[in-house]
């Protein structure tokens, strides 16, 4: 049974959180401030840690640091648990060295899923330290498919945090890096002539964005924004290309994803120039919805300019569609929040 070590001053959340992780099998060990938090952490050298940040005696940070510099703690996986949601005081987390960074309120899957990836990632990073032959097991020339180039972005790629409709990159920007969502959501566009907004594509929790061009310094091509609170993590174009000059197996694998993302692309102009306005708002939806949620089902809170643009359609045009869905009861309004009700249907629609 792992071992837990929570950091909580609020009694109530700590001895809910202790309650909720206990019922999902850990061995939960609590410390009311930061500095009982250290002592404990030394005396039982937990798998992993679970740290307010704003705390009497000795705040989060502050235990991050002291634990980082002892030759027992300073590899166990670190997580804040906070309200602070700034993008500063997320990225002060990181730079410290924090594995992770989760905001109050949160929920149970989120923090669980969190807890058993960092698990997961410390164990085999262990192996590594443990096993120094290892490291060449997961040298660029031993990369075969997307997976593992997807596993070496997130050992060794720069972590960034962007707040919802936070620009990651703008088009004519120079063309650094090429990205790994680990959490979130992102939507590419470019800006028509007439200043109309035009969405190119839209990635989710696993996808690779911002490719441009592997031999010329070209420049993005489009703007890339979050739509909701994202983590991605980022490597060189060159370093990519590297990887890539070593490893054919995974070059075929880039090309493939590349042609399937061409394919999305021309099916999408293809729908605009020909499927009916019912048909383009129940497909944009349903892209969102995927893009979005774990479960379609599940309520999306997008801008009605953001669906008309990926649709193709007037915005005045698309909220007269979606009032026909909601009359027809395929989905629920709430101000900016959509609820899909009937998903079979609206999925028959395209």
């Amino acid at each position: 049974m792992k071992k837990v070590l929570l950091i909580e001053d609020d009694n109530v959340l700590r001895e809910n959180t202790a309650e909720l992780l206990e019922l999902s099998d850990y061995n939960v060990i609590t410390a009311p401030n930061g500095e009982i938090g250290v002592e404990k952490a030394k005396q039982f050298i937990p798998d992993i840690i679970i740290c307010d940040i704003m705390m009497p005696v000795l705040d989060g940070y502050g235990v991050l640091e002291t634990l980082s510099k002892n030759d027992h703690t300073k590899y166990i996986p670190f997580i804040f648990l906070s309200a602070k949601t700034e993008r500063q005081d997320v990225r002060k987390g990181m730079n410290l060295g924090a594995d992770d960074y989760i905001t109050k309120p949160f929920f149970e899957d989120e923090l669980i899923s969190t807890i058993k990836s960092r698990l997961a990632k410390a164990a085999i990073l262990k192996d590594q330290r443990i096993e120094p032959s290892a490291q060449h097991k997961n040298h660029e020339g031993e990369l075969k498919t997307l997976s593992h180039l997807k596993n070496f972005f997130d050992d060794n790629g720069a972590i960034y945090h962007y707040s919802k409709n936070e620009v990651i990159y703008t088009e004519g920007q120079n063309s650094k890096y090429i990205y790994l969502i680990t959490r979130g959501a992102v939507k590419c566009y470019i800006f028509e002539e007439n200043g109309k907004e035009l969405t190119t594509a839209l990635h989710k929790e696993d996808d690779l964005f911002g490719f441009t061009s592997f031999t010329e310094n070209i420049p993005y091509r489009e703007t890339a924004t979050a739509l909701k609170d994202t983590e991605v993590v980022g490597i060189t174009k060159s370093e990519l290309s590297t990887i890539l000059e070593n490893n054919h197996k995974l070059t075929l694998e880039v090309i493939q994803l590349l042609a399937s993302n061409l394919a999305e692309v021309k099916d999408q102009l293809l729908e605009m120039a020909y499927s009916t306005v019912h048909k383009k708002t129940a497909s944009t939806l349903l892209k969102f919805a995927e893009k979005l949620n774990p479960r379609p089902e599940d309520p999306i809170k997008i801008s009605r300019s953001d669906l008309a643009s990926v649709a193709g359609i007037a915005t005045e045009t698309l909220i007269r569609t979606m009032t026909d869905f909601k009359k027809q009861g395929l989905i629920e309004i709430e101000g900016r929040t959509i609820k899909i009700i009937d998903l079979e249907t609206l999925k028959q629609m395209y």
